[in-house]
């Protein structure tokens, strides 16, 4: 597994600790101005989108989303979206460092549609709360209530400054709403943010929120060798939707066989949280590797996401982490580890 694209983003605020409990307890704010963001638009762009991703694009009305997989022929998954509708265009926001690559391979994909793709990355300001007052503060701040749904928006205002607020999927397992502004008003939305008590969170806490959820995340615990049907796939995937690239593997999954792996969830013995990429083991066979791990403050041990063989993925499973020189005893999870 490649190492993730590096962030330009914190690490962290100075208070790993209370930035995480900020989130679990009230409200933090993300920057996620590291997402790519293309626009797909034309009087096809729904179609076309709809015959490539996983998930049903034809089903999304103005103000709806959904996320969604771009895979190649074999399953494989290429790319994981974020798929926002508005009224006169499609917005797919992209993983860090891959709004170039997706637009490339969109790209291939056209031929005589009328669709227009745009990659606009520098045009948005991407900004999540997270934590269980993450709705009241965005009502509070921009007078429009978030939907309930995920990935569904609705637009606001704040400051003057005209935002649309996007309800979150569950990324740190906690509520969430999205503020997407201009680019030009980034700054003024952030002050705003953090004036009115949201607590500034960086790149380590928030892995360790998604971890503890059980959210895998693009570059590091997923790429392009890795079958959809290996992750927890379910927001990703329309199971009554026509054809799209890698279905065909996709159905004939489900309905006739099994894949060899899966990502599952590992509750360590001790700590402290192995590297990725370290092997796992049962007795003296190799039978996976971790992809994520963390010291996790829920279950005050260390956890890790990790591919490990369909024999030994069941929850309860007795396994091996062998860290180097160290091996350490872990039993197999049911993701997410964290509930509310």
């Amino acid at each position: 597994m490649p190492e993730p694209t590096a962030s330009a983003l914190p690490l962290d605020h100075g208070d790993v600790a209370a930035e995480y409990r900020a989130v679990r307890t009230s409200v933090g704010v993300i920057d996620r101005s590291d997402r790519g963001v293309i626009e797909v638009t034309g009087r096809d762009r729904v179609a076309f989108l709809h015959a490539l991703l996983s998930n049903d694009v034809k089903a999304l009305g103005p103000g709806q989303g959904c996320a969604a997989a771009l895979l190649d022929i074999h399953g494989k998954v290429q790319v994981m979206l974020l798929v926002w509708a508005l009224d006169d265009r499609l917005l797919l926001v992209t993983p860090p460092g891959m709004a170039a690559d997706t637009y490339e391979m969109l790209d291939k994909y056209l031929f005589a549609e009328k669709v227009v793709l745009e990659d606009v990355s520098g045009a948005w300001a991407l900004t999540l709360l997270a934590g269980p007052d993450a709705p009241a503060l965005a009502k509070r701040l921009a007078g429009a209530t978030p939907p309930e749904t995920p990935w569904s928006s609705v637009a606001g205002t704040v400051d003057g400054v005209d935002v649309r607020l996007v309800r979150g999927g569950g990324e740190t397992g906690e509520p969430e709403v999205w503020i997407v502004a201009p680019a030009e008003a980034a700054a003024r939305v952030r002050d705003v943010v953090l004036g009115a008590g949201a607590r500034p969170v960086g790149e380590a806490a928030v892995d360790t929120l998604r971890i503890e959820a059980g959210t895998p995340r693009y570059g590091r615990d997923v790429d392009a060798s890795v079958l959809l049907p290996e992750i927890p796939f379910e927001p990703l995937l329309s199971q009554t939707k026509g054809c799209y690239p890698g279905q065909e593997v996709v159905v004939r999954i489900r309905d006739r066989g099994h894949v060899n792996r899966h990502l599952r969830g590992l509750i360590l013995d001790s700590g402290p949280a192995p590297a990725p990429g370290a092997e796992v083991r049962a007795g003296d066979s190799a039978i996976g590797h971790v992809t994520s791990a963390t010291e996790s403050p829920a279950l005050g041990r260390p956890v890790a996401l990790a591919f490990v063989r369909r024999q030994h993925a069941e929850a309860g499973a007795r396994v091996e982490v062998r860290d180097g020189a160290r091996v350490i005893g872990a039993t197999v999870s049911e993701l997410p580890f964290a509930r509310r």
